[in-house]
């Protein structure tokens, strides 16, 4: 499924949020528990809550922590394409008015310094930026690979940062090839794409470095529409297939041991808006559902998992800070701001 069918269904499905019951959480949505075992936390719904004459937003795609604790918001409302929150969910700054498709936000530490890629949808680029939003690069499609013959085929959705500086980049809503890059720019290979059943993927929508083994990392990309992970050398060799029955996962993301990925919708509630938190541990095994079903292993996978709380609509990511609370940014969802999740 291409981004506009998808935009097309969950456009008909979001039609019926007049009609559906509030979100199932109690008067005082602080005192709802998310999750299993371990990793449960407390709802705040009104974390990221702005003026929204002031600091508009449309869909909250991504978000990130940067080396100074601030939780950067990236949205495709070009007002203020990135809004920054300190933790309490005091906005700091805003700014950004170039980026009508703003995606994929990824944070890159370089020599002491952070920079941000921006995937965007409707440019067909990924633009390398300064915290403050200043521009120092910018990727267009990747002719060379020979899988393109225009950039709107070229719709990038996400960025991975290798340990050497080399950039990967998933055209999660065109042509689903990873495209790999050298810290200048320069290409140098694609995987992925719609080749072999290993290699394959549909709607490649995330991808990170997964450096949990630090003599060996590799990345990990979404397979959304086949409802798995898929992990890759970083010279693009397919190496494993995580499966998440039901599960549209959105990107990946580590931290500390674990995966955490927002699950945009579940395949049990079929095209109503619906969604979840997931939480893996180093083994790659389900142990927590925020909002979701309990995780349950059958011959050594996860049973079909399914919302079971209208706590989300359209999750679309989540961020890990450095006190191992939650963000969630949410799309197509009435231009919801983002939740925190607090851990106990």
């Amino acid at each position: 499924m291409n981004r506009r069918d998808f935009v097309q269904k969950s456009a008909m499905a979001t039609l019926g949020l007049s009609t559906m019951p509030q979100l199932l959480i109690p008067d005082r949505p602080q005192d709802l528990v998310l999750g299993h075992g371990t990793h449960q936390y407390k709802l705040d719904v009104n974390w990221g809550k702005l003026d929204p004459a002031r600091y508009p937003v449309k869909d909250c795609h991504e978000m990130v922590e940067d080396s100074q604790g601030r939780i950067l918001l990236l949205t495709n409302h070009t007002r203020n394409n990135v809004l920054i929150y300190d933790k309490s969910g005091k906005l700091l700054e805003s700014w950004g008015t170039e980026y009508p498709g703003a995606h994929g936000l990824t944070l890159s530490k370089e020599n002491g310094e952070d920079f941000l890629f921006i995937s965007d949808n409707d440019r067909h680029q990924v633009i390398k930026t300064t915290l403050d939003g200043k521009v120092v690069m910018t990727l267009d499609y990747p002719k060379e690979s020979g899988h393109y013959k225009k950039p709107e085929e070229y719709i990038p959705t996400e960025v991975a940062i290798a340990p050497n500086g080399d950039i990967y980049v998933a055209d999660g809503y065109g042509l689903q090839w990873i495209s790999q890059y050298s810290h200048k720019g320069e290409f140098i290979r694609s995987f992925g794409g719609r080749g072999t059943e290993e290699q394959h993927l549909q709607n490649a929508h995330g991808i990170c470095l997964d450096s949990r083994k630090p003599d060996n990392p590799t990345l990990i990309a979404s397979a959304r529409e086949q409802n798995a992970f898929k992990r890759y050398s970083l010279t693009g060799e397919h190496l494993e297939t995580i499966p998440l029955p039901g599960a549209y996962v959105c990107r990946p993301v580590i931290h500390g041991d674990h995966l955490y990925a927002a699950v945009l919708k579940s395949r049990a509630y079929g095209d109503d808006p619906s969604g979840f938190v997931t939480i893996l541990d180093a083994n790659n095994k389900v142990v927590s559902n925020l909002a979701g079903s309990s995780p349950i292993y059958s011959v050594g996978r996860p049973d079909e998992m399914y919302q079971t709380l209208k706590v989300f609509l359209y999750p679309h990511d989540v961020c890990v800070d450095s006190d191992e609370n939650l963000y969630v940014a949410q799309w197509n969802s009435g231009h919801v701001y983002p939740y925190k999740l607090n851990r106990i």
